[in-house]
């Protein structure tokens, strides 16, 4: 396994370190205070980068950061030059960062923090809070990519949308992954109340690209983009999924684009959950470059090579082979369920070893019923957040959904990976390779598990 740290980092730069310590002793992106106040008046500071742009912004519940990665690769190749904002990072601040593809440089990364620092604590002192660390992320973000210069900025939504840090800005196209329960303390209680958070990124005059929906949230986006004047392309009326099957390392899609048809699309990645968001991303690439009925599909080679290169580090994603060990970002039931079903049509597990680690206020026990169709056993443990769930606390509830004699507890991830390679490599079916194990619960374990087995993010 990897050296690096707990959060993947190596020594990249002397100053990398006093700049992620500036910024985690602000509030961390679980603790808000609904207003775009902060985030504006810092931006007005810097002369208005978000400004600079045009942007495509991403919100929803599930599938949010895959769908930007998507829309940043096809953009890319048309020739255009794209910043990328996504969060929360699997690894190091820097990938929430992106240019040209790749995380920013830790220099780029230092001399941006040091360049908007004074602005920082200029809005700090005149408000009543100082700003998060969401809001300082976003900030240095828009300011690089206004000095890059980029030709478009792809911005994900950290949470919500109405008041989310990110929406500052006009985004030109608005996309909204589908919206389920997440949050809930935060953003309502039932789906169409979620539903009207994230439609605040719908502004006056976009284009509303929206994936399908649960009952009651399309309604709410819809009425949304009527009151803005904003034109809609919904899923399942003018883009979507024409046909996929399975193939090696991912699957062949046919698209319907909001300009005509795509096929013989290959996508490395696992799922009807992906193939949804590969849908959602042409449909959002196609509007911001004017494509539509009237003019047909844009290069259809480009299309397919951009799908082809597409990367989603930490979504069902294979770190190590014998045995087969996946990482899986999945920190909610539906998000959870959309992985089970990807698992169940793309692998050919006979027995799967869970290692499950989750924060606090998430739907657990959701979370544990998904798993609990396709892990024989789970290994129960903790990342190293300070909103972690104690390992003994989601043992004592996985119990109640697996039986006590499915269960084990190892607090320290390196112990739970190590557990559920030997439970897998004893089981019968090992030498048919049919023993895996699958890493998920949270974002933060998947980065953290990644990290211990090596893994790149880019």
């Amino acid at each position: 396994m990897s050296s690096t740290g707990p959060h993947g980092r190596t020594p990249e730069h002397p100053e990398l370190a006093r700049v992620e310590n500036a910024l985690l002793a602000r509030w961390p992106e679980n603790r808000l205070e609904p207003s775009l106040s902060r985030i504006s008046a810092l931006v007005d500071l810097l002369g208005s980068p978000h400004r600079a742009m045009p942007v495509v912004q991403v919100a929803g519940t599930n599938g949010k950061t895959t769908t930007a990665r998507m829309i940043d690769e096809l953009l890319r190749g048309f020739g255009l030059r794209v910043g990328r904002f996504t969060s929360p990072h699997l690894q190091t601040m820097r990938e929430r960062i992106v240019l040209d593809g790749e995380p920013v440089s830790a220099e780029r990364f230092v001399e941006t923090y040091d360049d908007i620092a004074p602005y920082v604590q200029m809005v700090d002192a005149a408000g009543e809070h100082p700003m998060s660390f969401f809001e300082v992320m976003v900030g240095m973000a828009y300011a690089t990519f206004a000095d890059a210069p980029v030709d478009v900025a792809v911005i994900e939504v950290g949470m919500g949308g109405t008041w989310d840090a990110t929406n500052v800005a006009e985004a030109r196209v608005a996309v909204v992954t589908p919206v389920a329960m997440d949050h809930a303390e935060y953003l309502g209680h039932d789906v169409p109340t979620i539903a009207g958070e994230k439609a605040g990124i719908i502004k006056a005059d976009s284009i509303a690209v929206l994936a399908t929906q649960q009952p009651g949230a399309m309604d709410v986006l819809v009425r949304r983009a009527v009151e803005v004047d904003a034109v809609v392309a919904r899923e399942g009326t003018e883009f979507g999924v024409l046909e996929r099957k399975v193939a090696v390392g991912g699957q062949q899609v046919r698209l319907q684009g909001l300009g005509g048809e795509y096929d013989e699309v290959f996508l490395p990645l696992f799922g009807a959950h992906q193939a949804q968001n590969a849908a959602t991303a042409l449909a959002a690439v196609e509007a911001f470059l004017g494509a539509g009925a009237a003019t047909g599909p844009i290069e259809q080679e480009t299309v397919r090579a951009a799908f082809a290169a597409v990367r989603s580090p930490g979504r069902l994603e294979r770190v190590r082979t014998s045995p087969t060990v996946l990482v899986d970002a999945a920190h909610n039931p539906a998000g959870m369920a959309a992985t089970v079903e990807a698992i169940r049509e793309s692998f050919d597990f006979t027995r799967l070893i869970g290692v499950v680690g989750v924060v606090s206020g998430k739907d657990v026990g959701g979370i544990l019923e998904a798993l609990e169709e396709i892990c024989a056993e789970l290994v129960v443990t903790q990342n190293t957040s300070d909103r972690a769930l104690p390992a003994d606390e989601l043992g004592a509830l996985a119990v109640d959904v697996f039986g006590a004699d499915r269960v084990s507890v190892h607090p320290l991830l390196t112990e739970a990976l190590e557990s559920a390679m030997e439970l897998a490599e004893a089981g019968p079916d090992d030498a048919l390779g049919g023993s895996g194990v699958l890493v998920t619960g949270s974002v933060i374990t998947a980065g953290e598990a990644r990290a211990l087995m090596g893994g790149r993010t880019a």
